[in-house]
């Protein structure tokens, strides 16, 4: 493990108000350029980025690959519109469907809007099969499904919808592994079943196997379609391309952003022919969904994600981070809890706030990603290696001590 890291707590910023929405408790750091791993400010101070954007830069800052394709396609046209086809989508689209359960793809903006597709695609499924009754779907305590007013309504937290009603219906929540709350929630209007294989901002719960093949057998007994919900989860963040490959359940609907664009705000809705044949001309539509400086992006991510040995060195770089969050944890028995997620989704369950050590963790600089449940997510771009677990788990370290020398603090008087 390296020395101790002791980074500035600020760079100069503005002194104006802002004018931005308050929606955001933003950190005092402002970033003015990236190296894979590293964020830089403009002052020269360097932090390791475990939190990638929350699982954004799968391939770090100002990957070579990724910038040229942005560059040389910006020479050339950024937008042209779904009016008219674009080659490098239907390359895209192919790309994704062969490398999945996919049969139909449409490309998004964003996870909401990903989210969106699939939930009108479920519903149009069964619309057009005669029975509109069918429109409710079933999702899971804990989950995040997106801001707008139908994901927050399918995510059910109410933090995020009060203030936004009335809830928009068609949203029926169970608890987190309740077998017989799920069976009870099923009726003649449920539509489809709706979940993340890893919960983010819930708390980096993994659903277990089990249930996940108990969500399949259900939509198949019941004609439901299933929804995985792989925004954070997918294109290589698990040690596997998608989370679902892990236990061998396919999904019919599969929501995708944030990896997929390694930076490039962009996301997709995959399904089988099947679940899509009710999405038919005029359903469904977006100005900038599928632009061509997006498909150029994202065709460059596949090409390293899906390169030769990629996505199996994930797999190995996080048995090592495993491995040495697991000792860091018995470093530290009164802040660490437990260790969660699967490949590079990481998450430290704490005994004390997480806020805490999300600013003693900046402080050392590295950037870390508060979640629910008290979670510390680490996300770190999916190109790192023994040199940068080394340097985060040292860095780690320096915050767990900064917060464990806040506990021994007396109190004051």
């Amino acid at each position: 493990m390296s020395s101790a890291v002791t980074v500035s707590s600020a760079v100069p910023v503005s002194t104006a108000p802002s004018v931005l929405l308050p929606t955001y408790a933003r950190a005092p750091v402002a970033f003015e350029r990236g190296e894979g791993a590293w964020a830089i400010t403009s002052d020269g101070t360097r932090y390791l980025d475990f939190g990638a954007g929350i699982a954004v830069n799968s391939l770090g800052h100002a990957h070579p690959h990724l910038v040229k394709a942005l560059t040389e396609q910006a020479g050339k046209i950024w937008h042209t519109s779904n009016l008219y086809t674009m080659p490098d989508g239907e390359k895209l689209a192919r790309r994704l469907c062969e490398a999945t359960f996919a049969e139909r793809v449409f490309f998004t903006n964003s996870g909401a809007e990903a989210n969106e597709c699939a939930i009108k695609m479920a519903r149009k499924y069964h619309a057009a099969k005669g029975h509109p009754e069918r429109y409710r779907i079933i999702t899971f305590e804990g989950a995040f499904h997106g801001r707008t007013l139908a994901t927050i309504a399918a995510g059910g937290q109410q933090k995020y919808i009060d203030g936004f009603g009335p809830k928009v219906d068609g949203f029926d929540q169970v608890p987190f592994d309740d077998e017989i709350a799920l069976k009870a929630a099923i009726g003649p209007e449920t539509a489809a079943l709706m979940i993340e294989p890893i919960q983010g901002e819930g708390g980096l719960r993994s659903v277990p196997p089990r249930m996940l093949r108990q969500l399949r057998e259900l939509c198949d007994e019941h004609g439901l379609m299933l929804i995985f919900d792989e925004i954070q989860t997918g294109v290589g963040r698990t040690g596997k391309f998608f989370s679902y490959e892990h236990v061998g359940v396919a999904p019919d609907i599969m929501s995708i952003a944030k990896g997929i664009g390694g930076g490039f705000p962009m996301g997709a809705c995959l399904a089988t022919e099947e679940a899509a044949s009710g999405m038919t001309l005029g359903t469904h539509g977006t100005t900038f969904g599928g632009n061509p400086l997006a498909m150029a992006v994202g065709n460059a991510v596949l090409d390293v994600i899906l390169g030769d040995g990629f996505i199996e060195k994930v797999a190995q770089t996080s048995l090592r981070l495993r491995q040495s969050l697991a000792q860091l944890k018995d470093q530290h028995p009164d802040v660490i809890e437990e260790i969660r997620g699967e490949g590079l989704m990481l998450g430290l369950k704490l005994i004390t706030p997480n806020t805490d050590f999300v600013a003693e963790a900046r402080a050392a600089g590295l950037l870390v990603v508060a979640a629910g449940d008290n979670v510390v997510r680490l996300l770190p771009p999916l190109i790192i290696g023994d040199a940068e677990v080394s340097e985060a788990v040292s860095r780690l370290d320096q915050a767990a001590r900064g917060v464990e020398a806040t506990l021994k603090r007396p109190a004051a008087e």
